[in-house]
C-alpha cells in the first residue's frame, strides 16, 4: 500500500498547494502564500518549520516502507489501510473545500498589513479553522495506509504545527484584525470542530 500512500500524498499536494494556488492566482494575481516568517525560534517560524517536517515525514513514510522499514503491528491489516484510503480521499475533498470556501481569503501564512476578509460561512460556519481539521483528518489516513514511525511521528508533528499556527499566529491576527466581528464569531464557533473550543470571555 505504500505506493497508494504515495500517490494519495501526490494528489493531495497538487489540489491543496498547486491546484489552490493557480485558481488564487488567476482570480487575485496574488499566490497566496506569505512563507515562513517570524525570527528562528519565534512561534510563526516554529510552526512553518513543524508544517515543512510533517510534509516530509508523510512521504518519506511511503518511501521508508518500501525500503523495508517495518510498520507498527497493531494498525497493520487490510480493512485498516483500506479505512485509511478512504479517510484520506476525504481529508483532500475537504481541505480543498474549505480552501474553496475562503475564495479571496485564502493564504498560506500571515502579513499583519494585510487585512482579509473574515469568512464565517460555509465550512467555516461549523468550525474556524475547517482547513487544518482537513489536513490533519488527511494525515490520519495516510498514517492508517502506511503505519510506521516516519508517518506517525509525521502526524504528530502536523497536529502541534497546527495547534501552535491556530493559537499563537492566526487567531491571534484574526482577532487583532476583526475584533468584536471576531469575537462574536469565535464566542458561537468551535476552533477544529462544532461546538468544540470556542471563546467565551477571552478564554476557551
Amino acid at each position: 500500500m505504500a505506493a497508494v500512500a504515495l500517490v494519495l500524498f501526490g494528489v493531495y499536494f497538487a489540489i491543496a498547494f498547486g491546484w489552490r494556488t493557480w485558481l488564487q492566482f488567476r482570480s487575485t494575481g496574488d499566490s497566496g502564500f506569505r512563507g515562513i516568517s517570524g525570527r528562528a525560534g519565534s512561534v510563526e517560524w516554529t510552526g512553518r518549520v513543524l508544517f515543512v517536517v510533517a510534509l516530509v515525514a508523510a512521504v518519506a513514510a511511503p518511501i521508508a516502507d518500501l525500503a523495508g522499514l517495518p510498520t507498527t503491528d497493531v494498525l497493520v491489516g487490510r480493512p485498516i489501510q483500506i479505512a485509511g484510503v478512504i479517510i484520506t480521499v476525504a481529508g483532500i475533498a475537504a481541505t480543498f473545500a474549505a480552501q474553496v470556501a475562503m475564495g479571496s481569503s485564502w493564504r498560506v501564512g500571515v502579513d499583519e498589513a494585510e487585512r482579509t476578509e473574515l469568512v464565517t460561512g460555509g465550512a467555516f460556519a461549523l468550525a474556524r479553522n475547517p482547513i487544518f481539521t482537513a489536513m490533519a483528518v488527511t494525515g490520519l489516513g495516510l498514517v492508517l495506509v502506511v503505519p510506521n514511525v516516519l508517518g506517525i511521528a509525521g502526524l504528530i508533528g502536523l497536529v502541534v504545527a497546527i495547534q501552535i499556527q491556530v493559537r499563537g499566529v492566526e487567531e491571534p491576527y484574526l482577532a487583532r484584525q476583526h475584533g468584536n466581528q471576531w469575537a462574536a464569531y469565535s464566542n458561537r464557533v468551535g476552533r477544529f470542530l462544532p461546538g468544540i473550543g470556542t471563546i467565551k470571555n477571552g478564554t476557551t
